[in-house]
């Protein structure tokens, strides 16, 4: 038998590792990766946003966040403009092909969640979304 590691930090990767992985196989045939929807989702709330305030709210450094947007750019599915009045912020907006994109990955992102929701339950849920809340204030 496997012996299981004891550090959390280990055990808190082999669950994102194990998660983004269920993820990404619900959202292949859409064409984009977990990350990239739950990234575009944010764009979609805020926009346009400051790339600084979009760091911000996804809770990753600038250079991260440029590293996975220039994908999204290439791809069409964002656009980046300096703001008018101060050419020193970028923004981040939705092109028509991004909102295309979360279409078409959202019914696969809703399956995913349920199947997830529902092999751990509802309480494991909130147990999750409370701990990933908590350990994000202990930087």
């Amino acid at each position: 038998m496997k012996r299981q590691p004891t550090c959390v930090c280990v055990n808190l990767r082999r669950l994102a590792r194990a998660t983004t992985q269920l993820y990404d196989q619900a959202l292949a045939a859409s064409g984009i990766k977990v990350t990239q929807y739950s990234l575009l989702c944010a764009i979609e709330r805020e926009q346009p946003v400051a790339i600084s305030a979009l760091a911000a709210e996804v809770e990753l450094d600038r250079t991260t966040l440029a590293r996975n947007l220039a994908p999204l750019q290439r791809d069409g599915l964002i656009e980046l403009s300096a703001v008018v009045t101060d050419k020193r912020v970028t923004e981040v907006t939705l092109t028509r092909q991004g909102r295309a994109a979360i279409a078409r990955a959202r019914p696969q992102w809703e399956r995913a969640q349920q199947q997830v929701s529902q092999k751990i339950g509802a309480e494991r849920v909130q147990m999750l979304r409370a701990l990933a809340e908590e350990l994000s204030r202990l930087e």
